[in-house]
């Protein structure tokens, strides 16, 4: 599931610092960075920057949005040739409530930086019952500029972290190891929630100077693992580290993956590309691995699968500035997939405005299964009827665990394609294509056709035979004890019937072309008095209990073929 952003985490800040940090370890190599040309001028923001952030000149911003203050300390250096010391600005500010979504704080470096290092607070006053208080997120640009979309992107941390460095061969999770070039860099605020009282924040930024050290190396995964030819492969397509708000390991959940069963994983850490290049040696004949990112904007969080290595995609935007088309071309282009993720998901920022038109795929099951879940499944079940209407192309539905950290669990639920192999292009084909179905684990396992006029079809397929021709729906079931099966079309449930205390058992059921546009099969847990549920009645509790597999759609349509 999403993190809730007022729950308090143990390195967030609660109060202003008013010491400089202790100087912390060089981190160890992390994530990619290819050196940029000689540097040129430094490119300001644009206009339209300018607009969002309220910048002006120097380190001051209009409208008193933040009236930074800075303040280098260094002392000289003992002489010509010597390594100059240690230099750190600190910038102070005020935002108040309705500052802009992003706030650049501009840091001039010098020749002969080898590390730049962040650290940061804001203040946490009392703000009444039902009223958010501040929750400010932080990432950096480097002299390339803060243009959306542009190079400069080196790392983004949300408010998962206090601190973080960077060097031409090493970062904190979340950043780019690369070049410390001259110019002016920006300390990018991303103030979440203010609080009525506004918001105190203070900034230090610590230049270390020296040699800028080697390159860092990345380790991208393969493209290809040992798949066995057309088959169902397991995956999770939503899955978080250190590199952004996670706190599993990129080892630990390569892991997790391979403990749950799963043939793939897709890396989707919040608004960074970090993690690409570390998951090369985690990754192998028996797990493919995927780069990904979840760009997390503030009218919704969006999946994007299949990126190319290092390949980072923008998130500094909201539905009205019409910039989202923008993205979802990046990603296609790369051949990767756009998945809207828990649309539903109440937490801020997080419900889905950004429509569906250009989606390729939604995730309709995040996670342990909750109201939010039921939610997204009606909605997306209405949209099938409409697409099929209007002869347009129906979204498949994904099921992914989301899952940051213990005891939150990798692969529940997951995803299970029919893929010609276990190849990036092949698991990515077969979800556009929606021959998949979702499972709340590796124990549940799921068959479901439907056979008339000579032929049979299954999950993503469609079978056009005359109207009035018998179809027998046929699914069979395992790894789901007392569980009830609904079969569903686009009238609604048609047919319901309990499985067996081993949770193993076949259902058939017949219907035709004229009376179903599309038939999908869901398997529930009993509720949670032990019944099984009652899919056409009305009450004042959920009908049904918890989701154990939901497949998408077997399209059944009216001609003489």
């Amino acid at each position: 599931m999403p993190t809730d952003p007022s729950t308090p985490r143990p390195d967030q800040p609660t109060s202003r610092p008013t010491d400089p940090p202790a100087p912390q370890p060089t981190p160890q190599p992390t994530s990619p960075f290819t050196d940029p040309p000689a540097p040129q001028p430094a490119a300001g923001p644009a206009r339209r920057d300018l607009l969002r952030t309220g910048l002006a000149t120097g380190a001051a911003t209009a409208l008193g949005l933040a009236a930074a203050t800075g303040r280098a300390d260094a002392a000289p250096a003992d002489g010509p040739g010597a390594t100059p010391p240690d230099r750190t600005l600190t910038l102070t500010g005020h935002l108040p409530t309705g500052a802009p979504d992003f706030v650049y704080l501009p840091v001039e470096v010098p020749e002969g930086v080898r590390e730049l290092a962040v650290s940061y607070g804001y203040d946490k006053p009392p703000v009444p019952a039902g009223t958010p208080g501040n929750s400010c997120d932080i990432g950096l640009f480097d002299e390339r500029g803060t243009e959306l979309g542009g190079p400069g992107f080196r790392g983004w941390s949300g408010g998962f972290r206090t601190a973080f460095s960077l060097s031409r061969g090493a970062a904190t999770p979340g950043y780019l190891p690369g070049p410390i070039n001259p110019g002016t860099w920006h300390v990018v605020l991303g103030p979440y929630q203010v609080a009525p009282q506004g918001l105190e924040y203070h900034v230090e930024v610590t230049l270390r100077f020296g040699p800028p050290g080697p390159r860092f190396t990345p380790h991208y995964p393969a493209e290809r693992a040992r798949g066995r030819g057309r088959a169902w492969y397991r995956g999770d397509c939503h899955l978080h580290t250190v590199h952004s708000d996670g706190r599993r390991k990129p080892e630990e959940v390569a892991a997790g993956a391979r403990a749950a069963g799963l043939d793939f994983i897709v890396s989707t850490d919040h608004n960074t590309s970090a993690s690409h290049a570390v998951w090369g040696p985690l990754a192998g004949p028996d797990l493919l691995i995927l780069p990904g990112e979840e760009i997390t904007t503030r009218n919704g969080h969006w999946l994007a699968l299949g990126l190319e290595p290092g390949q980072f995609v923008d998130w500094r935007y909201r539905s009205r500035d019409e910039e989202y088309p923008r993205f979802v071309r990046q990603v296609h282009r790369a051949g990767g997939l756009v998945v809207p993720a828990h649309p539903y998901c109440p937490y801020v920022a997080c419900q889905w405005k950004f429509g569906y038109e250009e989606a390729d795929a939604v995730e309709v099951w995040n996670g342990p299964w909750t109201y939010d879940d039921e939610s997204a499944v009606d909605t997306w079940d209405g949209r099938l009827a409409v697409a099929l209407r209007e002869g347009r192309s129906w979204l498949p539905a994904l099921g992914n665990s989301d899952a940051h950290s213990e005891p939150q669990v990798i692969g529940s639920p997951h995803t299970v394609v029919l893929a010609e192999d276990l190849t990036r292009d092949a698991i990515l084909d077969g979800l556009r294509a929606g021959r998949s179905w979702l499972a709340e684990s590796s124990a549940v396992e799921v068959d479901f056709t439907v056979t008339g006029h000579g032929r049979r079809v299954g999950i993503g397929e469609e079978l056009t035979v005359p109207a009035d021709a018998p179809l027998d729906v046929r699914l069979t079931v395992s790894g789901v004890p007392g569980g009830t099966v609904r079969l569903l079309t686009d009238e609604g449930q048609m047919h319901q019937e309990s499985l067996p205390a081993d949770g193993a058992g076949t259902v058939m059921w017949r219907t035709t072309a004229s009376l179903a546009a599309y038939v999908r099969a869901e398997v529930r847990h009993p509720k949670a008095d032990g019944t099984p549920g009652r899919g056409n009645a009305m009450g004042p509790d959920l009908p049904w209990g918890p989701m154990a597999a939901l497949t998408n759609p077997i399209v059944l349509r009216t001609g003489d073929r």
